[in-house]
C-alpha cells in the first residue's frame, strides 16, 4: 500500500491531480482509513493506464468512460480494444509529427554549423538540397 505522497513522487504527479483522479472516481476501490487514501497495486496500475491515455490525448471524461468499461469485465473487451487502437494511430500520427520537426532541427544545427565554419550562409544555401551531406539530405527531405 501507498500513500499519496508516494504515488505523487512515484508518477511524478501533483498531489492535487492524484486527488482529482480520484474525484472524478478514477479510484472506485480506493482504501481510505482515517481519511487517509491507500493505494494498492490495482490502483499503481490504474494510474499507469490513466496517464498513458492521457498522454496519448484522451480526455478525463473519456478515461473515465475506460474506467467504467473496465468494471463491466468481458462484454466491453472490443471497446477497450478500440480505444487503444484509436490512440494507438493518435500517437502514431504525433510521433510521425515529431520525427518531421526533429529532421528540420538536425538540418538546421547542420546548416548554422556550417554558416559559422564557412562565415557565410550564402555559401551554404549554394548547397542545399543537392550537395548536402547524405543524413543531412534525408533530414531535408523529411522536414519539407
Amino acid at each position: 500500500m501507498y500513500t499519496i505522497g508516494q504515488i505523487s513522487q512515484k508518477f511524478n504527479l501533483p498531489i492535487s491531480t492524484i486527488r482529482y483522479y480520484d474525484k472524478e472516481g478514477l479510484f472506485p476501490d480506493l482504501a481510505r482509513k482515517a481519511g487517509i487514501r491507500y493505494f494498492s497495486e490495482k490502483e499503481v496500475e490504474a494510474l499507469r493506464v490513466i496517464e498513458c491515455l492521457k498522454q496519448s490525448g484522451l480526455s478525463i471524461a473519456d478515461i473515465k468512460q475506460f474506467m467504467q468499461w473496465s468494471k463491466q469485465g468481458r462484454q466491453t473487451y472490443q471497446l477497450r480494444k478500440e480505444l487503444f487502437e484509436n490512440q494507438k494511430q493518435v500517437v502514431q500520427a504525433k510521433i510521425k509529427q515529431l520525427n518531421q520537426v526533429l529532421n528540420m532541427i538536425n538540418y538546421k544545427c547542420w546548416y548554422y554549423d556550417e554558416a559559422l565554419k564557412l562565415g557565410d550562409e550564402d555559401q551554404v544555401l549554394k548547397m542545399v538540397p543537392h550537395c548536402l551531406p547524405d543524413d543531412i539530405k534525408v533530414s531535408y527531405s523529411q522536414s519539407h
